[in-house]
């Protein structure tokens, strides 16, 4: 008894090595919330050692000038993630679940679409964007996030529909289900951890983004977190480096919150049959 629980000598090297990185993991971010709690004179005179004193006041600086552009973030991110799901989920239902004349055609023509750099899209989207006029506008982003997800979504939803047994569809549609009910009441509460990982996934990668909304947006009220989190300037033009730190752990609490109540999901959709060849 005693014996299996002593680990063998590959699992001890293993869970060695798996600690380690974990701790080189979680240094930066440690030391993150040890300079968000620092002045400029801690910092740059006395940058490894522990705050002293420890300037709390630092969050709320941080709060003030990013509270505005997390709501933008946030508003713009998550409409162009419940739109992309919305599309690529009605897309990927239809190549799933139906036949027409050229599908497998369109459908490769649309996966060609994953090749593109989505940085060569840029120009072309900010020309088209101020042709329409929604230049400097939540929508400029909300719009090109929403269609720029769409490839790799609908990829995940057209093969997490394929493995779904038939029979389920064949029975509402014996009992006088319209296709939109069959789509909505058996495959849609069917892929939900698809539809979580989707959410994550696309929640990051537009939150997170930098170049897109510093091209697209000027105005600082509707500018979103990437862009504020590096316009911390004091009076005499020198970077608040304790507030701007602050900031950003703040910045990050939302998407926290969101793959805290998500990560049953998230793992169920990544060990689903949603992601296979």
């Amino acid at each position: 008894m005693i014996a299996k629980l002593i680990p063998n000598r590959n699992q001890l090297i293993i869970f060695i090595i798996l600690t380690i990185l974990l701790i080189l993991i979680f240094i930066p971010i440690i030391y993150l919330i040890i300079l968000s709690l620092k002045d400029n004179g801690q910092i740059y005179g006395r940058f490894w050692s522990l705050p002293n004193p420890v300037r709390w006041e630092n969050f709320a600086l941080g709060w003030q000038v990013i509270s505005r552009p997390i709501l933008n973030s946030v508003v713009s991110s998550g409409t162009a993630t419940l739109g992309n799901i919305v599309f690529a989920s009605l897309a990927g239902y239809a190549f799933a679940r139906h036949q027409f004349p050229g599908k497998e055609i369109l459908y490769t023509a649309i996966l060609m679409l994953l090749m593109v750099p989505p940085i060569l899209m840029l120009i072309p989207e900010f020309v088209l964007i101020s042709s329409i006029g929604l230049l400097n506008t939540l929508w400029a982003l909300i719009l090109p996030w929403m269609a720029g997800g769409q490839v790799f979504s609908l990829l995940l939803f057209r093969t997490f529909f394929s493995t779904l047994p038939e029979d389920f569809f064949d029975a509402a549609r014996i009992d006088g289900a319209s296709e939109f009910r069959v789509f909505w009441h058996i495959a849609i509460p069917l892929s939900k951890p698809i539809i979580i990982t989707i959410a994550i996934i696309r929640l990051v990668a537009t939150y997170n983004q930098y170049i897109r909304p510093l091209l697209m947006i000027s105005d600082p009220h509707k500018q979103v977190v990437a862009v504020a989190i590096t316009q911390f300037t004091s009076d005499i033009g020198v970077t608040d480096l304790g507030p701007q730190m602050a900031a950003y752990i703040v910045a990050t609490i939302p998407l926290i919150i969101f793959f805290s109540f998500g990560m049953r999901y998230y793992v169920a959709g990544l060990t689903s049959g949603g992601i296979r060849a």
